[in-house]
């Protein structure tokens, strides 16, 4: 097996970083990537401004979650963050080569980290245990990083590889953070990072999150999902705020329900029962059960307590899930969107995306009906509101 290391302090971790991770991964073929944030670097001070290695370790995560590399191929190692003292490299390789003794180890790092590796800490043994991959960026970069890799090859018996990375993305991590602290946005970062440095309020901002306006809600929320769920949070805002344009609902309340209606969905059974304890969530039998069907309640409780959503925002996300009996314009609106969005496609939605347009309510009807039908074909829990649900619209349709 190949197996990529890529450390730094990742701080915070930007788009340069992960167009290099990806580039690397595709061009030596490896079977598995490790992205490993640095405690305590050995080679500089940590700036100021610079979080506890916690955020830098959940920034990794989010971005090593939307790399989009094969599934469960990239993972973010902690063991740096965890041990005590200087982050040294050697050490690190060591604690990898004990793990995977067989293995091909593949070190990876940017120009300036490779035209200095002889000089660090116990480098010797550092270049006896693996191989070595240098990004280069230009022409410029290739000649200096050629002659590097051999004489590396021919003093110290190295294993070295130098590649071209075929997109650069020219971006410093001392610019972004000089930017965020001017409040100039997130430029060079993912916006699911950008999202949670603005929430965990790093790097000198102060974004007031209960009046945020959409523009910085939207990063701030994707923030709170796994990657493959993005698509489907902006999907569902743009449906719904074509809903709400439709039917006369409140454009904003709609967009900033659709944006927060699945930020607990990532959560654990146990992270669930936790909020639910902490915002006095009384669970009825079918929800103790049922881990999809808690994300409505805690979201909802989440939203209220963090953004400050008004009450109908609050209720939108609350019975997003399962619905209920005669429910408001915008829990209607929610409730559809969520089903309809265009990334959806466990089933032929296209009768019901027609119908979203022509009739709310009878949307709605024939959207519960179809999800009834199909947790009942599954043979999975339906919840006692949707049925209910769906009958009171029955009962409108005669």
């Amino acid at each position: 097996m190949k197996i990529g290391i890529y450390g730094g302090t990742f701080n915070p971790i930007h788009l340069g970083h992960m167009a290099a991770a990806k580039s690397a991964a595709e061009q030596l073929g490896l079977d598995k990537l490790y992205l490993i944030p640095d405690g305590l670097p050995p080679h500089k001070t940590l700036a100021e401004d610079t979080p506890a290695p916690e955020h830098r370790l959940e920034m990794t995560r989010l971005a090593a979650d939307a790399l989009e590399l094969p599934k469960g191929m990239t993972e973010v190692c902690d063991w740096e963050v965890r041990r005590e003292g200087k982050s040294y490299t050697v050490e690190t390789l060591q604690a990898f080569r004990e793990r995977y003794p067989e293995d091909e180890l593949w070190l990876l790092m940017g120009s300036d980290m490779f035209l200095t590796i002889q000089s660090w800490h116990r480098s010797r043994e550092l270049l006896s245990l693996c191989r070595i991959c240098a990004f280069g960026r230009s022409e410029g970069d290739a000649e200096r990083l050629t002659a590097q890799r051999d004489y590396l090859n021919r003093v110290y018996g190295a294993r070295t590889a130098v590649l071209t990375l075929p997109q650069v993305v020219e971006v410093s991590s001392t610019e972004i953070r000089r930017r965020l602290a001017a409040g100039q946005g997130g430029q060079g970062l993912l916006p699911a990072v950008y999202g949670y440095i603005l929430r965990e309020r790093l790097y000198g901002t102060h974004a007031d999150l209960k009046h945020l306006p959409l523009f910085l809600l939207r990063p701030v929320a994707l923030s709170y999902l796994k990657h493959k769920r993005v698509a489907h949070v902006l999907g569902t805002e743009e449906t719904a705020a074509h809903l709400a344009r439709r039917y006369g609902a409140d454009e904003e309340e709609a967009r900033r329900a659709a944006l927060l209606h699945d930020c607990t969905k990532r959560l654990t059974m146990e992270e669930q029962l936790a909020l639910c304890r902490k915002y006095h969530i009384e669970l009825d039998e079918y929800e103790r059960r049922e881990l999809k069907l808690l994300h409505a309640k805690t979201g909802a409780a989440l939203a209220r307590d963090v953004f400050g959503v008004s009450d109908a925002v609050y209720s939108a996300i609350y019975w997003h899930t399962t619905g209920k009996a005669d429910m408001s314009l915008l829990e209607k609106i929610i409730y559809l969107a969520d089903y309809i969005e265009p990334s959806r496609h466990f089933c032929d939605l296209r009768e019901l995306r027609r119908l979203a347009d022509e009739n709310l309510d009878q949307a709605l009807l024939l959207g519960f009906t179809m999800a009834v039908e199909d947790l009942r074909r599954q043979g999975t829990v339906v919840h006692p509101n949707s049925v209910c649900a769906r009958d009171y619209l029955k009962g409108r349709f005669p």
